[in-house]
Formats: structure tokens, C-alpha cells, sequence
């Protein structure tokens, strides 16, 4: 085969991500080697894997390992793995681009901060570009597995903004990076140093990672012994081993390891199910939400090992898309090594152990919220609305999602409330969950038609994230109690309070006297409205509009529209509060002209009031005006 060689621009994106490494974004430099070493043993995972069907891709070696060289002379340090390879078009497509979902968002969200911006790097996955943390020029040489020795390719650069690629013979498959030092890392050319960090990160690795040891001098009674190699990691999968041998720091380490992350976790799961079907589960909790968390075709997730063989990252088919969170390893005996998605789907123990994780899952958070509240707190607000989804996608479990809600009520602006909380606050005679959806927490904290409930001292939950429209048409009770929106429908607060009786009576009365303050505004404002009436939800604003009960409220319409949808034509219920001076007014008036300015404008306040703009903004303006300097 003809040699090629040619010189290359690195993509746009590697170019911005090399410029981080080498100004130093990473202050812990020596994650370099937890990042190679951590892809040297997916590339043995995965030719282990493709080995199940093909046993010729171990070309007679199937002893998978990781080597680690140093040579102090040419100041350079050696990553050797015998794992997967990679071909030539492979290299270009891994390290010269970074073709992947979310690349645009990633760096969008990088803010100049170094700590904020180094954690986002780590959950990106920066993989080999940390060689140039320490190094200022990085060679790799690789081979695939099944290809001919003169397939091997060599790829090389400073990190300028370009590389070299070149085709080289390689008589052995995988891959081999060196690391050519920049004049301030020497200390890591220091054997113990290395080792110290692969204890560090790496112990938990499930194929041993070499390096040579140190010779031993003569003795007395012994000749001096030539260096030998050395394995410096366990070379066990960590959640093979029992939970008492296992330190926080194993733990913690094996987290960043798989969660490509530099924080610890906030919570873990550890454990071994028997009956039916056999597996393991290794699971955690992150502190902070990826960046592309919200992104439909972001593929992180849970692995799944089958005898300890990497088989896929697989979140969907080994947890439900809400808990897509969750970090970890199932590990089961009960699956083939040769498992596809499809197979997955349809297998009655992926589907028994995906129930028993699930609920294992739930659990845990269970007992978050219940033993560690400042931490359940941190959960809730990265992953709160993922747990929403929950209620809306997993009718089995929506009980006990519905118990790890939490939100901002009229008596707690934080999102903190369970609604078992709210409902051992409950009034006497209150049988109801009461809440409202706004476009914001402010929009619902200051809507009109919280008035009475203030008045009454009846708590009402916030809602005000887009989601909670769905959340609250799939969640309708709770604990025997019916949930409702304060914002559609008929109201009836009689049953609470000490006057409860006196006070309907009262409204009643009051209602008749606004009959022909209510016969102008429904003649005024005509199709703009379903219905004009009198309410006893207002104490202090004149007006306010609610949906009626089985129309779709105003601010799922909104959201709706927002988002380029085709909503039907819902007209809205005016309520006019029958003691506000302006409703009294209006009942006296006679011109048709102030009446039909009145009520506009009435109905437009109403309109801001809901978070949202009157249909003719300047109308509204020059009537307000014109009201203020009569």
C-alpha cells in the first residue's frame, strides 16, 4: 500500500477546545491520564464486544491491557492500549472533529470562568484533547483490529490548529499515544507520581494498566534483579466487589470516571439482585445537569455489561427517559454477549430488571428527600422537571413520583414544598389542592386571582415552568385529594372559614346589585368574552378572567401559540368583583361610550394581569388616558 501523508486544519470546534487546553483551563492537570487511560479502556470494551462475533479481531491476543511508558530522556510519556484501533477515517472523524449533538450549545455555554467552565468540559468528555494540558506536541499511532499492518495511521500536532496524518505500518492493533512535555510537567515523569494518579482515578479499571517497575539492586544473599512489569491497578469491576471493601473515594472515583465529571456525586446506589433474573446495578446521582441534558438525541446514560462485558450506553432501554440523570453500570448474566437494542426492547429480563431499577432509583430519592433535605433541595433544582416527566410517562410509579415533587406555594417561594406537606397545612373543611400556572413565579405570585385565598389563608402551589400544563392534566389527586386550578372553572371556598355561610350570603346579595354592571360588560366586549359574572375570588382588583372548565387554560394557550401551533378559538370568562368602586361605577353610568371604554379596559387589565398584552396596546393606552385627566 502506497504511504500518504498529509497536513490537515483542525474543525473550527477542536480548534476552541484545544485553545482551553493549552491555556491551562483544567487547574488539575493530571486528569490528562485519567482521560487517556479512561479511553484506552472503552477501546479494549470495545473490542471485547465486537470479539463475541468475530474472535479473529484478537489476532491471537485476547490479554487486553493498558501500558504506560516513560522515557525521562526524551521527556516523554507513552499510553499503550492493544484495544480496538482505530482506521484511518476514524481518526479524522474522533480527533480532527468533534461530530457530535450539542457541540454549539457547549460552547455557548462556556462563561469565561475557570471552575464553571472546566465542569462543563469534563461533561463534554474531552477525551484525548487533555494530552495538551502537559504536553506541546502529541503523537498517536493506531491500528484497527482486522485490518492489515499497513493499515496503521499516524496522526500528529502541536496543537496550532493543524495536524499531520500519515499511513504507517503497525504490526500491533490498537493505539499508542505519546506525549511530548511541556518544560513545567516534569513532575510527570516520575513513576510513583503516575502511579499515585492511576490509584487515584483508575484503580476501578477492569483491565490491569502496566507499567515497568524499578529494578531491585543486589543483596547479600541475592543478585540484583532486572525491571519487570508491573500491574498498578486492581483490574476489577468495581461493582463486582462488596460494598465493605469499597472506600468514598473509590466510589467517587469511579463516578467521574463514567460521568465524565470532576464533582462527586450527590447520592450512589449499590447493589446486587437476586431472584428471577441476577444483575447488579452501580447507579448515582449527579450534582449539576449536563449541558445537554434537554436534548432529545443525547446518548449518555447507563451502561450495560453483560459477564462484565461492555455491551452499550443504553438509558432508555435500562431506565425510563425521565431518570435519563441517572449515571452508572447494570450488569447482568441473564442477557446474551451478542445483545442488540432490538433484543432489548423485546426481552422480558431487560424489561423485569428496568422495572427493578427504576423503582430502585426511586427509592433512593425517596430517601434523599427524606434523610438529606439540602441535598434532595440541589437535586430538585437541576433535575426537578425530569422528575415532572415522570408523572406524565410512567403511570405504574406516579404515586411515588408525585411524593418527590416539590414546589413554591403563597406560603414558601422556594420550590420546597411536598404535597404532603401541603396537605397537613390544609385548612378545616379544605378537601382540595389548590394551584395556579403563570408564565413566571412573580406573574403567579401577584395574580388577582389569589386575592381571596390570601384573605382566607388558604395555601395555593406555584406553577411555573412550561411543563407543569402537562403535569397538572396527568396528576388530578392526590392522597384522596382532588387537585384544581384556581384559575378555571367555578369557585367554592364556603366550606372554609369561620363566616363561610355569612360571607355566600353576602356575595349573593352583592351579585344581584351588580346585575346591570354585568349586562353592560357582556353587551360592551360582546364575542370577546364566553361569559361575564360576579366573583368572590377578588378583594381588591375589579376583574380578572378565568378558562372555563374543561377549556384549555390561558397560559397553556400562550405556550402554545409561542410555539408555532394552531390553538382553537377559547374565549375567555370576565369575573368582575361586585365591591370594587370601578364595578360600581360602571353600574351607574349611562353614556355607551364611557361603558364600553370602561369595560375594554377592565378586560384588558385583566388581560395584563394574566402575564400576557391587550389585543390593541395603544387602544388601551389612549383610554387610560383619557380616564386620567377627566
Amino acid at each position: 500500500m502506497t504511504a500518504t501523508k498529509e497536513t490537515r486544519a483542525f474543525q473550527t470546534e477542536v480548534k476552541q477546545l484545544l485553545d482551553l487546553m493549552i491555556h491551562s483551563l483544567y487547574s488539575n492537570k493530571e486528569i490528562f491520564l485519567r482521560e487517556l487511560i479512561s479511553n484506552a479502556s472503552d477501546a479494549a470494551d470495545k473490542l471485547r464486544f465486537e470479539a463475541t462475533t468475530d474472535d479473529a479481531l484478537f489476532e491471537g491476543d485476547s490479554d487486553l491491557n493498558v501500558f504506560i511508558d516513560v522515557d525521562k530522556e526524551a521527556r516523554t510519556i507513552t499510553i499503550r492500549d492493544n484495544g480496538i484501533g482505530m482506521s484511518r477515517d476514524e481518526v479524522i472523524a474522533n480527533i480532527g472533529t468533534i461530530a457530535r449533538s450539542g457541540t454549539k450549545e457547549f460552547f455557548g455555554q462556556l462563561s469565561g470562568d475557570q471552575e464553571a467552565d472546566a465542569h462543563l468540559i469534563g461533561q463534554f468528555g474531552v477525551g484525548f484533547y487533555s494530552s495538551f494540558l502537559i504536553a506541546d506536541k502529541v503523537t498517536l499511532t493506531t491500528r484497527r483490529a482486522g485490518l492489515e499492518h499497513e493499515h496503521g495511521v499516524r496522526w500528529e500536532s502541536a496543537g496550532d490548529g493543524e495536524y499531520e496524518l500519515e499511513t504507517v505500518n503497525k504490526e500491533s492493533r490498537g493505539t499508542e499515544i505519546t506525549l511530548h512535555l511541556r518544560e513545567e510537567a516534569d513532575e510527570y515523569l516520575d513513576d510513583w507520581r503516575l502511579k499515585t494518579i492511576i490509584h487515584k482515578y483508575a484503580d476501578h479499571i477492569p483491565f490491569p494498566i502496566r507499567m515497568m517497575g524499578a529494578p531491585a539492586p543486589a543483596t547479600e544473599t541475592e543478585e540484583a534483579k532486572p525491571a519487570e512489569i508491573v500491574t498498578v491497578n486492581q483490574a476489577s469491576a468495581l461493582w463486582t466487589r462488596p460494598k465493605s471493601e469499597l472506600t468514598d473515594e473509590e466510589y467517587n472515583n469511579f463516578y467521574q470516571h463514567i460521568g465524565h465529571d470532576f464533582d462527586d456525586p450527590l447520592a450512589r446506589l449499590h447493589q446486587k439482585l437476586e431472584g428471577k433474573y441476577e444483575y447488579s446495578l452501580l447507579l448515582y446521582l449527579p450534582k449539576k445537569a449536563p449541558f445537554d441534558l434537554w436534548q432529545a438525541e443525547a446518548k449518555h446514560g447507563v451502561k450495560l455489561y453483560v459477564r462484565r462485558v461492555f455491551i452499550m450506553e443504553a438509558n432508555e432501554e435500562l431506565l425510563p427517559r425521565y431518570l435519563r440523570f441517572v449515571r452508572g453500570v447494570m450488569d447482568t448474566n441473564d442477557l446474551p454477549l451478542n445483545v442488540s437494542r432490538e433484543i432489548l426492547q423485546k426481552s422480558p429480563a431487560m424489561d423485569a430488571m428496568k422495572k427493578g431499577a427504576t423503582k430502585r432509583v426511586l427509592g433512593l430519592l425517596e430517601e434523599l428527600a427524606k434523610d438529606k433535605p439540602e441535598d434532595y433541595a440541589t437535586f430538585w433544582s437541576e433535575f426537578g422537571n425530569c422528575i415532572k416527566e415522570g408523572v406524565i410517562e410512567d403511570s405504574a410509579n406516579s404515586d411515588k413520583i408525585a411524593s418527590l415533587l416539590r414546589f413554591a406555594t403563597t406560603e414558601n417561594d422556594e420550590q420546597s414544598v411536598s404535597l404532603a406537606d401541603y396537605v397537613s397545612r390544609m385548612k378545616e373543611g379544605q378537601d382540595t389542592i389548590y394551584y395556579i400556572t403563570a408564565e413566571s413565579l412573580a406573574a403567579a405570585t401577584h395574580s388577582p386571582h389569589l386575592e381571596v385565598f390570601r384573605k382566607k389563608g388558604v395555601e395555593v402551589v406555584l406553577l411555573h415552568d412550561r411543563i407543569d400544563e402537562w403535569l397538572t392534566s396527568h396528576l388530578t389527586e392526590f392522597d384522596g385529594k382532588k387537585l384544581q386550578s384556581i384559575a378555571k372553572g367555578e369557585l367554592d371556598l364556603s366550606a372554609i372559614g369561620e363566616n363561610a355561610e355569612e360571607e355566600k350570603k353576602a356575595h349573593e346579595e352583592k351579585a344581584k346589585a351588580a346585575g346591570p354592571a354585568v349586562e353592560k360588560i357582556k353587551e360592551a366586549l360582546g364575542d370577546k368574552v364566553k361569559e361575564v359574572r360576579t366573583t368572590d375570588r377578588l378583594t381588591e382588583s375589579p376583574a380578572c378572567l378565568i378558562s372555563d372548565t374543561f377549556d384549555m387554560s390561558s397560559n397553556l394557550e400562550r405556550i402554545l401559540k409561542q410555539a408555532g401551533q394552531d390553538v382553537p378559538d377559547m374565549k375567555p370568562i370576565l369575573e368582575i368583583n361586585p365591591d370594587h368602586e370601578l364595578i360600581q361605577r360602571l353600574s351607574k353610568m349611562r353614556s355607551k361610550e364611557k361603558i364600553n371604554d370602561f369595560s375594554s379596559i377592565l378586560f384588558d387589565q385583566a388581560v395584563l394581569a394574566e402575564g400576557a398584552l391587550p389585543e390593541d396596546p395603544a387602544g388601551f393606552v389612549r383610554k387610560i388616558n383619557a380616564l386620567l385627566t377627566q
